[in-house]
């Protein structure tokens, strides 16, 4: 019963959130405006879930908040990254590629109502440690695996940056750093939070089902709106082949040795 509680509070959060973004993003004439949204939904949810647990009384306070803090962290970040990059631009062509001939409640179902469900299902190793208590030996484990997430981000995000704003750089592609180990760091990185979060967790052997969470974000970030997706649209500019062919595509390694170097498009 508690945990019905907890997930009435976040539906209710969330659609608040999203029609607050909805209506931003009529505004501003892009629906890309949400990806600022998916980091902020997901700390105001971790949040709730251990408001809620709280007051009712449910679970260990130390491990809800916990939990909150480290989405809270995590979300604040990536949603402050992503609106200086997207700020002043227009679509974001994935989204353009999705919406196409869409109706306007099409558009709501794809957009609106799939991230508010995404939040929720992401959110469930949060949502059920916030209600239940037990092992405390992942949390360990969970805080380093998180670390190296937010810390893989954080570094490849600032790298791509820095690369971008620097003139000599026009029209190459960033193959630099940890971008030479892998073609998605952010998005490894994201996925290490994710699992880590849900190493933190882990109360009972039946929360273990929670990782539907981590695993749905990770399939997101690889193949629905992430990885593959942006493929699609780097994958006929000048140069990405060989860049492809020497770099990893998600988990990081060292870069393949003998493939050329070519000057093709920024990402």
């Amino acid at each position: 019963m508690d945990l019905l509680v907890v997930l009435a509070a976040q539906v209710v959060v969330i659609t608040a959130a999203m029609a607050v973004t909805a209506y931003a993003a009529r505004r501003a004439g892009r629906y890309s405006v949400v990806d600022t949204t998916w980091g902020l939904a997901l700390a105001a949810v971790a949040v709730t879930a251990a408001v809620a647990g709280g007051l009712l009384g449910s679970g260990e306070p130390w491990r809800s908040w916990l939990l909150a803090g480290l989405v809270s962290v995590w979300g604040l970040r990536l949603s402050w990254h992503m609106h200086r990059r997207n700020a002043g631009h227009g679509e974001d062509p994935r989204y353009a590629a999705m919406l196409e001939g869409t109706t306007p409640a099409q558009r709501v179902l794809k957009v609106w109502v799939t991230q508010g469900a995404a939040v929720v299902l992401v959110a469930l190793p949060v949502t059920v440690g916030a209600v239940t208590s037990g092992w405390r030996g992942p949390v360990v484990p969970g805080l380093a695996l998180w670390l190296l997430g937010v810390s893989f981000e954080a570094v490849g995000d600032a790298q791509l940056a820095r690369f971008k704003a620097d003139p000599a750089n026009r029209g190459r592609i960033m193959d630099r750093g940890l971008w030479s180990w892998t073609r998605h760091p952010n998005y490894f990185g994201d996925a290490c939070v994710w699992w880590g979060v849900w190493l933190v967790s882990l109360t009972t052997w039946w929360s273990l089902l929670t990782a539907v969470g981590p695993l749905a974000m990770t399939y997101f970030l690889v193949f629905a709106t992430g990885a593959r997706l942006l493929e699609r649209h780097m994958g006929d500019r000048p140069g990405w082949a060989d860049y492809a062919a020497r770099t990893s595509f998600f988990v990081p390694r060292p870069p393949r040795r003998g493939v050329r170097r070519s000057t093709p498009e920024v990402r």
